[in-house]
């Protein structure tokens, strides 16, 4: 059974920074792509950043680049996103997902994707 789960949320200053983590398990995700996505209160589920699998290629939204990293550790089965320079309009639920298709691909969706997280709350103060 596959799972993803997020932790690493909580409540943050702006200005401050925060490290989620997605542990997986269940499966090999050889030739997936690990993402990150993200939804505030009242918004549709955004795209926020994806990172293949076997090559860690990386994308970001364009609203979170230069300040977000996602990363990965395949021995520890464990994705991150290292968040800087948090603004309060990143409040939102964050979640883990992983598909077996690919950078573009994920990056254009924000639902129907293979497997999700229950997602972690990120609560930015101004």
């Amino acid at each position: 059974q596959v799972q993803l789960v997020e932790s690493g949320g909580g409540l943050v200053q702006a200005g401050g920074s925060l490290r989620l983590s997605c542990a997986a398990s269940g499966r090999t995700f050889s030739g997936y792509t690990m993402g990150w996505f993200r939804q505030a209160p009242g918004k549709e589920r955004e795209f926020v950043a994806a990172i293949t699998w076997t090559t860690g290629i990386t994308a970001y939204a364009a609203s979170v680049k230069g300040r977000f990293i996602i990363s990965r550790d395949n021995a520890k089965m464990t994705v991150y996103l290292q968040m800087n320079s948090l603004e309060p309009e990143d409040t939102a639920d964050y979640y883990c997902a992983a598909d077996p298709r690919g950078l573009v691909d994920v990056s254009r969706t924000a639902y129907g994707l293979a497997y999700w997280g229950e997602g972690t709350l990120v609560t930015v103060s101004s």
